[in-house]
């Protein structure tokens, strides 16, 4: 391959890249795949819809056109784009303020901001929002989610809903008196169908499942239940209608906040889907041209009746597990759901909004990240501060707000862990003594390790460059040492980091040993929960106490792969 011609393919869209080699195998394999994950977008997709304050089609249309675009134009082979939760509570927002039209306006302008971030490479920009930061407004999110659904999951009986927090739960408990034993009941089935069924077989969606059996329920048994049709008049067969939104009478300065949170949260959701698809599917995304198809796709969704659109997590996640290869499968997915609109359209009116709220339920536990909570309490105050105080904005102001106070105390907070990296000491012969257990020259490292060292601050917006030298772990011997003696400073975003590598070595059957960390990193290890889950005893002062632990991991050594084990048992110790 010529320079020109890689230069050129780090532009092209995965897609144009997978058509080279496809092959009728492959299509059938795309073919399930979208097949399955169009079906479960599907309740998705309205659920979303309904409660971003708009209506179920839009959410249908998002997943359509967006999805579309996502996929032939996405940097990845196998995420798979549309309406998420992430949005939920902000879009129900910018629709109280600003109406529809400002939802399309404010979704628009976040599509050109992701398509400049994408075409400059800004797309980096993303990391340097810091772990709690993301996890706070990640709680919050999935809690509102979830007090959104309160209504329709007991089928209350209730004035206008405020979209504020406390005055939402306050009207809920209110009306706690009007509670709908049927849409309770159906509520209940659909959780547990959603729930359980996993645990049965995964070939058949568990929301498709407790949808059918819960709108044919409702429609046989005459039950007293809101449905789509009751609150929206049903969903419209046929293809969305495009229409350039009016922007004549849109006043646009007022919607730029709103605007940079939606490009920043569907840039983030997008790269962090992008990551874990390249997880399980062993390939590697492009940032840049992913960026800059999720910008394309929030252009168009407003013209067709959509709202933001990013990557989605799960439905990537179901994407792969369904034997997805290339964007093949996105797009089959996408064109599922519009089969089911130009089709079935009209039979949605009759499926019961418990259900869908039984959905939603799901959806903002899993992503809630609720065992994160656990996490950063054991962390620094400072973190915990940073934590709390994005979590409670999210909830109780809006996501606006929480992001900037979260990311503008992550930086006070850079600074101040920067600052403490510096010191100044005289050189003494202890001092000396004790160096000589640190250094690497007079040491002879065996075959069955490999020495990382970590130089300077860890902290958010370098974590990257650890996933990057151990992105394939083929080469890699059993035992991996991360020599911390030059590591100044280290976070929550940097201890995750370093979790996930010492998961990932784990499940491969490889060993992670930390050795010569400074006081602050090392006072954050051991406090985490870091430190129990690679093992206290892989937690080493020192390169040579390293070694020697290297030693007795390898004395029990089983193997990785190959002969890997029995080529090292030749070499020279």
């Amino acid at each position: 391959m010529t320079p020109s011609t890689t230069k050129i393919d780090t532009w092209l869209p995965k897609l144009v890249l997978s058509l080279r080699d496809y092959s009728a195998q492959k299509f059938s394999q795309d073919l399930a795949a979208g097949v399955t994950v169009g079906l479960v977008a599907l309740p998705l997709a309205m659920a979303f819809g309904i409660s971003s304050g708009v209506t179920p089609q839009a959410g249908l249309y998002t997943a359509v056109v967006a999805g579309l675009l996502i996929s032939a134009l996405g940097g990845s082979r196998v995420q798979i784009g549309g309406p998420t939760g992430a949005f939920v509570v902000i879009v129900a927002g910018i629709v109280a303020k600003f109406g529809l039209g400002g939802l399309a306006v404010v979704t628009m302008m976040a599509g050109a901001m992701l398509v400049v971030m994408g075409a400059t490479g800004l797309g980096t920009a993303v990391r340097f929002i810091p772990r709690p930061v993301t996890i706070g407004f990640t709680n919050g999110i999935a809690l509102l989610i979830a007090s959104t659904e309160i209504k329709d999951f007991f089928g209350l009986r209730t004035p206008a809903v405020p979209s504020e927090f406390l005055p939402r739960m306050r009207v809920l408990v209110e009306n706690a008196g009007s509670v709908n034993v049927a849409a309770v009941t159906v509520a209940i089935f659909s959780l547990a169908v959603v729930v359980f069924l996993p645990r049965v077989t995964r070939r058949i969606p568990g929301s498709i499942v407790a949808l059918v059996i819960c709108t044919g329920a409702g429609v046989l048994l005459h039950l007293p239940l809101e449905t789509i049709g009751t609150k929206f008049g049903g969903i419209p067969r046929g293809f969305p209608h495009f229409a350039i939104p009016d922007l004549s009478h849109v006043k646009i300065t007022p919607l730029i906040p709103a605007a940079f949170t939606v490009a920043m949260l569907a840039a983030i959701e997008s790269l962090l889907s992008a990551v874990v698809a390249d997880g399980m599917s062993g390939d590697r995304h492009n940032s840049n041209v992913e960026l800059i198809a999720q910008g394309v796709a929030n252009i168009f969704s407003p013209m067709f009746g959509g709202i933001p659109a990013t990557g989605a997590i799960a439905r990537t996640a179901t994407n792969v597990r369904s034997g997805a290869k290339t964007p093949v499968a996105g797009i089959v997915h996408a064109l599922t759901l519009l089969a089911i609109l130009m089709v079935a359209a009209p039979i949605a009116r009759f499926i019961p909004l418990a259900t869908l709220a039984a959905v939603l339920f799901v959806v903002a536990y899993n992503m809630g990240e609720w065992h994160e909570i656990r996490v950063i309490l054991r962390l620094s105050r400072a973190d915990i501060l940073v934590w709390a105080a994005t979590f409670s904005l999210t909830v109780l102001a809006d996501l606006t707000v929480a992001v900037e106070v979260g990311i503008a105390l992550a930086a006070l907070l850079y600074i101040y862990r920067i600052s403490e990296t510096t010191s100044v000491t005289p050189v003494t012969e202890d001092y000396l003594q004790a160096g000589y257990a640190h250094i690497l020259q007079d040491k002879q490292v065996p075959p069955y390790v490999m020495i990382l060292r970590i130089h300077g601050p860890f902290l958010f917006g370098t974590t990257e460059k650890l996933a990057e030298a151990t992105r394939d772990l083929t080469g890699f011997p059993p035992v991996l040492a991360l020599r911390l003696r030059n590591m100044t400073a280290l976070d929550a975003t940097g201890l995750h980091a370093i979790a996930v590598l010492a998961k990932r070595l784990r499940e491969s059957g490889r060993t992670l040993l930390l050795c010569g960390a400074r006081d602050q990193p090392n006072a954050l290890i051991a406090e985490s929960a870091l430190a129990d889950d690679i093992g206290r005893e892989n937690i080493l002062p020192h390169v040579d106490a390293a070694l020697a632990r290297a030693r007795e991991v390898y004395e029990d050594f089983g193997g990785v792969g190959g002969d890997f084990a029995a080529d090292m048992s030749k070499a020279p110790v």
